[in-house]
């Protein structure tokens, strides 16, 4: 087996390189504008799967796109996918990233109330008077309290990235957001994780135009 010697500024152009000829050998024909998506993902988790398993509605990446640049937030359910999705793209469009789950009062009514910290954190996220972007890559209870705020409170997010990764309610939360009409952008099954919500994000940011 032979180490290749790859520039550190083309590593990453190689993987994709490596991602799209592997997809195609494969026979996996996907959506040109879907395709910054898939790629980021498989390339984030070395799993091919994610090129079935991501579900999107429609022109959901260029409704995102329009989000980010009229200033939406990003709020996430872990401080890893907020340390990975890139905050100087966002804030170029005037959006910042948030994460409530160390926040204070969040511990204080999770525990009062016997309900998880990401569930409570949508809750606080929800007041935040901007247009905003869920990521979440962790809490199915995050994405249970979004759909009872969509359904009892007229919430109206302009996109619900849905990845959390288990095997308690995972798979029931992500369908939960697949029978709205929100955009979603939804991995099917108990598949997704921090990582792979943070590179839905930046697949969006690194190519708006």
């Amino acid at each position: 087996m032979e180490i290749k010697h790859i520039l550190p500024s083309d590593i990453e152009k190689e993987s994709f390189r490596i991602i799209k000829s592997e997809l195609n050998e494969m026979g996996k024909v996907i959506p040109l504008e879907l395709e910054p998506t898939v790629i980021r993902v498989v390339h984030t988790t070395a799993d091919f799967e994610y090129a079935d398993t991501l579900v999107f509605s429609d022109n959901v990446i260029e409704k995102a796109k329009d989000a980010i640049k009229r200033g939406s937030h990003i709020v996430t359910d872990t401080n890893m996918a907020l340390s990975g999705i890139s905050r100087k793209t966002l804030e170029k469009y005037g959006g910042e990233v948030h994460c409530f789950m160390a926040d204070e009062e969040v511990a204080k009514l999770s525990k009062e109330r016997q309900v998880t910290r990401a569930y409570i954190s949508m809750e606080k996220a929800a007041r935040i008077e901007k247009p905003l972007i869920f990521a979440i890559g962790n809490a199915p209870t995050a994405l249970i309290k979004l759909r009872e705020l969509i359904d009892n409170e007229n919430f109206r997010p302009e996109l619900i990235i849905g990845v959390p990764v288990g095997f308690v309610n995972v798979v029931e939360a992500k369908e939960l957001i697949l029978e709205t009409d929100i955009p979603y952008i939804i991995n099917r099954g108990r598949k997704g994780g921090s990582g792979v919500a943070a590179a839905i994000c930046n697949s969006i940011l690194y190519n708006i135009e």
